[in-house]
């Protein structure tokens, strides 16, 4: 097997061979996808329910692949809803983000530790966790931000972050608690 593509979570780790197959493999990450309960998997299990993929992105408990065609799946555990599926449901099998992704293509994904960003159409979203009661808050102030909303809250669906006329956004890139962009000025 070749690997064209690889991310790495929290717990978990996953990559995309040359013939567009991914595989999953590390610390619970299987379940209902190809085992009947939890198991630790040491060696890449593959997942075959997705369609051909080109990009995946692992999160703290949540994973993301882009497609050939530009469709993006998402599952895990969904904290703050940074499966972007308009809900903070638990999915153990890959759920298709719809939202403004049903009109143009995703062309990157990242995942942080519960919060998600991507690239459409030269625009970025993102959605998840926006810091709230963060793990780093101080007298009552967030330690968020990290969606570029201006503002702590929590989506549950994709948003767009507003950059201003002329801007196109070439990479995305999540951290724990905080997201970056390479943005082209036209």
């Amino acid at each position: 097997m070749e690997v064209k593509n690889v991310a790495a979570g929290l717990l978990h780790s996953a990559c995309i061979d040359e013939t567009g197959s991914l595989f999953i493999f590390g610390e619970k990450v299987v379940t209902n996808l190809v085992l009947e309960e939890d198991k630790n998997e040491s060696t890449p299990s593959m997942i075959s329910t997705l369609p051909y993929s080109e990009e995946v992105a692992c999160g703290g408990y949540h994973t993301c692949v882009v497609t050939r065609g530009g469709e993006l799946y998402t599952w895990g555990s969904n904290e703050n809803g940074c499966l972007g599926i308009g809900s903070t449901d638990v999915f153990d099998v890959p759920e298709r983000v719809q939202g403004p992704f049903l009109k143009s293509p995703v062309d990157k994904v990242s995942c942080g530790w519960k919060h998600t960003a991507a690239i459409s159409d030269g625009k970025v979203f993102t959605w998840g966790w926006g810091g709230s009661h963060g793990t780093f808050s101080e007298d009552g102030h967030s330690s968020g931000g990290q969606l570029g909303h201006g503002s702590d809250v929590d989506y549950i669906k994709p948003t767009m972050v507003q950059f201003g006329e002329n801007v196109r956004a070439l990479q995305i890139s999540c951290g724990f608690n905080h997201t970056g962009a390479i943005l082209e000025y036209k």
